[in-house]
């Protein structure tokens, strides 16, 4: 399987605009899977290219799961240090549309490992603006 490259900060920044609407409203309908696909797989890539490591992973099922964050590296079984949340609360958290405690404190978001929370300081990636 060939590596995965990094994300296009562009390409990045129009997947997460396509889906913008339904990340501020909560009535507005939900975008085709491709687009919600593409936004997040595109932000979680370059949260790992800015923050290079791989003492966390990160996982949007059904998405997208990367490792990031310096420190000890994970190889085999479970990670000791996970962050998991669904793809819109993931989108709302990469724009700061959403804050880690929030999300965390209204279950939306799990942290688990003495690391996972680190990911709140790489936190947004894409600010979309008014």
């Amino acid at each position: 399987m060939p590596a995965r490259q990094n994300a296009d900060p562009e390409a990045t920044v129009a997947a997460v605009r396509a889906v913008a609407p339904w990340l501020r409203d909560g009535t507005t309908p939900a975008p085709d899977r491709a687009a919600i696909a593409s936004a997040v797989r595109l932000t979680a890539r370059t949260l790992a290219t800015l923050a290079p490591g791989a003492s966390v992973e990160v996982r949007v099922p059904p998405f997208v799961a990367v490792q990031c964050i310096s420190g000890p590296r994970h190889t085999r079984g479970t990670p000791p240090n996970v962050v998991e949340t669904d793809p819109r609360t993931w989108l709302r958290l990469v724009t700061g549309l959403l804050d880690v405690d929030e999300a965390a404190n209204h279950g939306s978001l799990r942290l688990s490992g003495s690391r996972a929370g680190e990911v709140a300081g790489w936190l947004p990636i894409v600010t979309l603006g008014e």
